[in-house]
C-alpha cells in the first residue's frame, strides 16, 4: 500500500467529525519519501495532527503489557465508496463560485500518491485543460522522480505542453510546488506571501501569519511592509498549526510547500493551497510572477556538517564567538540559523543574505568552526 487516499480526515471532508463523526483518522503514508519509508499518521477528531504530548503518551503505552480483546468485540470495517467524490466536491467548494479555470492549461503531478485519481479531476471540473503526470501508482513508485520533491519532471512537462501552470503534490498530497509557463519554480514561502496578499487585496484583515525558522527573510520583510505580523515556529507544519491556533490566525506555511489556510481546511492540503493561488491569479488577471513582483528571495546557503561521536557543539566557545561575529556582519540584512538534525548526526548551518557570496562565505566560516 502506498498511501491512504480516502478515509483520512483531510482527504475527504473538512474534519473527521464532519461527515463520519469519527473519533480518529489513521493514514498509512510515506509522505514525501520512497515506499520503504511507509509509516502511520494519526489525525484527531478535529482533523488535526496529534500533539507531542499525545504522541509521547502513545509511545509510553507501547511499553505496557498488551491487553487482548475477543475477536467478536473488535468491531467491523466498511468501505466508504464515495470518499473520492466527497473530497473532490470539498476541494471545489474552497474555490470562489464566481470564478472558473476555463482557458487555462495545467499540468498536474500527483507523485504517484494519494491524490493521483483526485487532483486531475478537481482542476478539470473547475474548467481547466489538464495534463496529468505522476498519476500511475504501482505500489512502489510513490515520489519516484516526480512530485513536489522532484519538480524537474513538472518543469519539463509544463514547457513541453506549453501549459500556463504546473502543480506538483507529494505522496500524501500535503506539499505543493508551483511552476509557471516560463518554467519558474515557486516555493512555499512565496506562495504563503501570495495567499496573504490576495486576502489583503480583497479587503480582508490579516493580522499575522506564521512561518518557520527556515522561512526566507525576504518574505518576512515583505509581509511586515504590508503591516502583517510574522512569527517563526519550529520546522514542521504541526508547529506552524499550533502557533496559528494559539494566536487565532489563519495563514501559515513552510518553504517546502506545507501551507495552511484554516478558514478553508483544518490541516495542510496541497490541492486546497493550489486552488487559493489559482484563484488569486484568475481574480486579478495576473500571473504568479506578476503577483510576486515585489518579492525577491534572499540567497540561502545550507551546509550540513557531520558531528563527531560525542561532539557537543552547544558548548563550543569558538563556535559561539564565530556565530556572534557573523550575526554582527549580517545585521538586519541577513540571518544565521544553526540547528541539529533530528534523525542524523548532522549540524545544519544556514545563512541567508541579500548578497549570495556573503551568505556562502559566512556559512563556510561557521561550518569550518564546527569541523575544527
Amino acid at each position: 500500500m502506498w498511501c491512504c487516499s480516502g478515509l483520512c480526515p483531510r482527504r475527504a471532508w473538512p474534519t473527521s467529525r464532519g461527515a463520519q463523526r469519527a473519533s480518529l483518522g489513521v493514514v498509512i503514508s510515506a509522505s514525501h519519501n520512497a515506499f520503504p519509508d511507509n509509516g502511520i499518521k494519526f489525525f484527531s477528531a478535529q482533523g488535526t495532527k496529534l500533539g507531542d504530548d499525545w504522541e509521547l503518551a502513545v509511545e509510553a503505552a507501547l511499553d505496557e503489557a498488551p491487553v487482548w480483546a475477543d475477536s467478536a468485540t473488535l468491531g467491523k470495517t466498511r468501505r466508504l465508496d464515495d470518499a473520492a467524490g466527497r473530497y473532490i466536491e470539498f476541494c471545489k467548494s474552497t474555490f470562489a463560485n464566481d470564478l472558473t479555470l476555463k482557458g487555462l492549461k495545467i499540468v498536474v503531478d500527483g507523485a504517484h500518491g494519494a491524490a493521483y485519481h483526485i487532483a486531475p479531476k478537481v482542476f478539470h471540473e473547475l474548467g481547466a485543460e489538464v495534463i496529468a503526470i505522476g498519476c500511475a501508482p504501482d505500489g512502489l513508485n510513490i515520489n519516484h522522480e516526480v512530485g513536489a520533491t522532484h519538480p524537474e519532471a513538472l518543469i519539463t512537462a509544463v514547457k513541453a505542453n506549453q501549459a500556463d501552470y504546473g502543480i506538483a503534490l507529494d505522496g500524501d498530497a500535503d506539499r505543493l510546488q508551483l511552476v509557471d509557463a516560463d518554467g519558474r519554480l515557486f516555493n512555499g514561502d512565496e506562495v504563503l506571501f501570495l495567499m496573504v496578499n490576495e486576502r489583503l487585496a480583497r479587503g480582508e484583515k490579516v493580522p499575522g501569519t506564521v512561518g518557520t525558522l527556515m522561512t526566507n527573510m525576504a518574505v518576512e520583510l515583505a509581509l511586515k511592509n504590508k503591516g502583517v505580523e510574522f512569527v517563526r515556529a519550529k520546522v514542521g507544519d504541526r508547529y506552524v498549526l499550533e502557533e496559528l491556533e494559539k494566536r487565532g490566525w489563519l495563514l501559515g506555511g513552510e518553504g517546502s510547500g506545507h501551507l495552511l489556510a484554516l478558514d478553508k481546511h483544518t490541516t495542510g492540503d496541497g490541492l486546497i493551497s493550489a486552488l487559493q493561488v489559482l484563484q488569486a491569479c484568475v481574480r486579478s488577471g495576473k500571473t504568479i510572477a506578476q503577483l510576486l513582483g515585489d518579492v525577491v528571495l534572499f540567497p540561502q546557503t545550507l551546509i550540513n556538517v557531520r558531528l563527531k561521536p560525542g561532539q557537543d557543539w552547544k558548548i563550543s566557545e569558538k563556535l559561539a564567538t564565530e556565530t556572534k561575529a557573523v550575526e554582527i556582519e549580517l545585521g538586519d540584512t541577513g540571518r544565521l540559523l544553526i540547528r541539529a538534525s533530528g534523525t542524523e548526526p548532522l549540524l545544519r548551518v544556514m545563512v541567508e543574505a541579500r548578497d549570495a557570496e556573503q551568505a556562502r562565505a559566512c556559512a563556510e566560516r561557521v561550518a569550518d568552526t564546527v569541523r575544527a
